[in-house]
């Protein structure tokens, strides 16, 4: 997350469907496939892992955060796909002096996902993308449409200790994977909790500084906080901190004195379907539809 981020911008406008398209967004790449616009990806990140067969003999171009712009140019590309959080502006800045068209993403909510999906298709002007982008839009709106009560949750993305205080960073309502749990009935007990600079100030150990321009979407907490948001629902990514069964264990005894804890309710999760805009939205909803289970949807299955 740069504390400077590039603007976001609408498509460009191209003479004709791009034809070689380097992404720089692992989501975007997996979405570019997914739409059947695939033959057209001329390039991809390290982190570019989905789908697996089809990304595996492409050129590699560097991580989202230092691409080789050699790499790039080398390429030929008539569009790059960006990300507003995950590519810095020196790299875009780079890619428009050197005349490469560059398309600056940042779906922030479930609806803007749907709408970059549809700009995708458009962009190619490929009937059959913009069907399977339709068909992303109606599975998103079943979705929203089952019955379901609220249910209080806490998702941990990276964890760490400062002056021997254990703290978790997490996200508020001005995220994706907020907007996307609430379409599910989940409730963010950090929703309004803004990130404070210094870190110390974040964990209530400094007095806070101006940081005008930085991301405060992104709060670390302390254990106290959890708890006295008392969550139904624990849910713990594989990325970008990875959570296995150990840290499974650990988290249901710190938070023992949860609804959480006390009902086994905290659950390892693929991150990417909590965390990758795009093409992966289906899926996230029909998988976390299961995950969740009864405390949010009153025709799922009970709790194992």
């Amino acid at each position: 997350m740069p504390a400077r981020a590039v603007p976001a911008a609408a498509p460009p406008e191209l003479p004709a469907p791009p034809r070689r398209v380097v992404s720089l967004v692992p989501s975007v790449t997996e979405s570019l496939f997914d739409l059947g616009l695939g033959k057209a990806v001329a390039g991809v990140t390290d982190y570019c892992i989905h789908p697996a067969e089809a990304v595996a003999g492409l050129p590699k171009v560097g991580g989202p955060k230092n691409p080789q712009l050699e790499a790039i140019l080398a390429l030929q590309p008539d569009l790059v796909i960006a990300n507003r959080e995950e590519n810095t502006p020196a790299v875009v800045r780079a890619l428009e002096a050197a005349g490469v068209p560059v398309w600056v993403t940042f779906p922030n909510t479930v609806a803007e996902t749907v709408a970059f999906l549809r700009d995708l298709a458009a962009l190619f002007r490929s009937p059959a993308a913009e069907r399977r982008a339709e068909a992303i839009a109606q599975a998103v709106e079943a979705a929203r449409r089952l019955p379901r009560r609220r249910w209080r949750y806490f998702v941990p993305i990276w964890e760490g200790e400062t002056r021997g205080l254990r703290w978790w960073m997490t996200f508020n309502r001005h995220t994706y994977p907020h907007d996307l749990l609430a379409l599910l009935g989940g409730e963010n007990i950090f929703a309004d909790r803004q990130r404070r600079y210094p870190l110390e100030a974040d964990l209530g150990l400094a007095p806070e500084r101006p940081a005008p321009g930085r991301d405060r979407r992104y709060p670390r907490v302390r254990l106290e906080e959890i708890v006295a948001g008392q969550p139904e629902v624990v849910l713990l990514p594989d990325e970008p901190c990875t959570y296995d069964a150990r840290g499974r264990e650990a988290m249901l005894a710190l938070l023992a004195e949860t609804p959480a804890g006390r009902e086994g309710r905290v659950f390892l999760v693929d991150g990417t379907l909590l965390f990758w805009f795009g093409a992966r939205l289906a899926k996230a909803v029909a998988v976390l539809v299961e995950v969740i289970g009864g405390v949010g949807l009153q025709d799922a299955r009970p709790w194992p």
